[in-house]
């Protein structure tokens, strides 16, 4: 039987994000993957060289809706590295408090995309329900669901009082008794256990090799987290476990992120149980000195490193950053072989995918080396339309019937 190439994206109903992946199939089996990146660029870390280190902060918590306390984080760890801050011990705890809300909040999300991708929609109801509750409790402590904004150059800006803190532990108790549930339906659903077990597979000595990270890397029995092996903020004061798991497959995986959300219950109680007394903030230089710093956070999805170089001035000479699904899409190409083509969507959704903090702009030299002339984005839209034009599709044609439409 001949090969054979699907494409899948960069717009497809399978993809919450554009992106672009070509299957190789022999009948349904999936011989080979290739992706490309590129669809989503936003320049963002073009733009926080453009900006002021508060402004870029806020720019930088951005990259990603669901991760925006862990980039923000990371950024500013470097920041006040360079600047030697020495943020006060209540601020580096509530920093604490929401990077582990934020956790929950992104594994619940998972779990019910998860659900979704493969048929179980009520995992997805059920776990979207509780995902509310986390959102309520980051918008009761923040004053905002998405794009937490508590974070500030030398510490947090707002404290959290004796009674949100009271109704925190009353909120771990509720989702800690319906995670059991979870755990329970991982554990004992015959129909989910057989659906995702054996797939995605990839082994322990491919996912080193290939630098996943995160609950992707922990799920084939790599026992690696920032958290504990290069303690940050306030996971110095208490004690959890790194949670790790040897299917090497999808199935694994779930396990791993149903067993960090009882750590994060546990992690947070102990948070609270602990917090000092004192100030949240210290002031902070508009202009930060020359030097460089290198930042690394274990987000939900795994490592996110943030490099900054500051030069003296107000604003960063360079920003880098390296979300965590750029690092694990290495080891996706390897988990689709010997797959079902009906496979992709969930083996995609396991490594909670974020296109949209992993997507860099490809610069192309021509054959003497040299790079291409820049550009414009004038030039880029001309470019776009010619295209279009030449596989059949007008948009002046187009434009003008969705304009006859309206009028009539």
């Amino acid at each position: 039987m001949a090969n054979f190439k699907i494409p899948i994206g960069p717009q497809h109903p399978a993809l919450k994000e554009p992106e672009s992946f070509t299957i190789t199939l022999n009948g349904e089996t999936i011989i080979e993957m290739d992706m490309r990146l590129g669809y989503n660029h936003r320049g963002i870390e073009k733009a926080c060289e453009e900006r002021s280190y508060i402004q870029a902060m806020y720019l930088v918590e951005r990259v990603c809706g669901i991760c925006s306390h862990s980039h923000s984080t990371c950024f500013i760890q470097a920041v006040e590295e360079i600047a030697g801050l020495a943020i006060p011990a209540r601020a580096q705890y509530i920093r604490t408090i929401i990077a582990e809300l934020e956790r929950i909040h992104s594994h619940l999300l998972w779990l019910g995309v998860a659900g979704h991708e493969i048929g179980f929609d009520t995992l997805l109801m059920y776990s979207w329900r509780d995902r509310e509750v986390v959102m309520d409790t980051l918008a009761a402590l923040t004053g905002n669901r998405v794009n937490y904004g508590i974070n500030t150059i030398g510490g947090v800006r707002r404290d959290i009082s004796k009674e949100h803190l009271a109704g925190l532990l009353k909120t771990m108790d509720i989702l800690e008794e319906r995670t059991k549930y979870y755990i329970e339906v991982a554990s004992e659903e015959i129909t989910l256990i057989q659906r995702l077990s054996g797939v995605g597979f990839i082994s322990h000595e491919d996912t080193v090799m290939l630098g996943a990270v995160g609950p992707t890397a922990r799920a084939s029995g790599v026992d690696r987290d920032i958290r504990r092996d290069d303690p940050y903020l306030a996971y110095k004061d208490i004690e959890f476990q790194v949670i790790t798991d040897t299917h090497n497959d999808v199935y694994g995986r779930t396990l791993v992120r149903v067993g960090e959300l009882m750590q994060c219950y546990s992690m947070i109680r102990q948070l609270v149980a602990k917090i000092p007394e004192g100030p949240v903030t210290v002031k902070a230089p508009r202009k930060i000195p020359a030097g460089e710093a290198f930042s690394r956070y274990e987000a939900p999805r795994g490592e996110d490193v943030h490099y900054v170089k500051a030069n003296g001035t107000d604003k960063a000479e360079r920003v880098k950053i390296r979300a965590p699904t750029l690092a694990n899409l290495q080891s996706v190409a390897r988990m689709m072989e010997n797959n079902r083509l009906a496979d992709v969507p969930i083996i995609i959704a396991a490594i909670d995918p974020c296109f949209s903090c992993t997507d860099r702009m490809i610069r192309i030299n021509d054959t003497a080396g040299r790079r291409k002339e820049t550009i414009s984005w004038q030039a880029l839209r001309t470019h776009s339309l010619e295209w279009y034009r030449k596989q059949g599709v007008d948009f002046k044609d187009l434009n003008a019937k969705m304009r006859q439409r309206m009028k009539a």
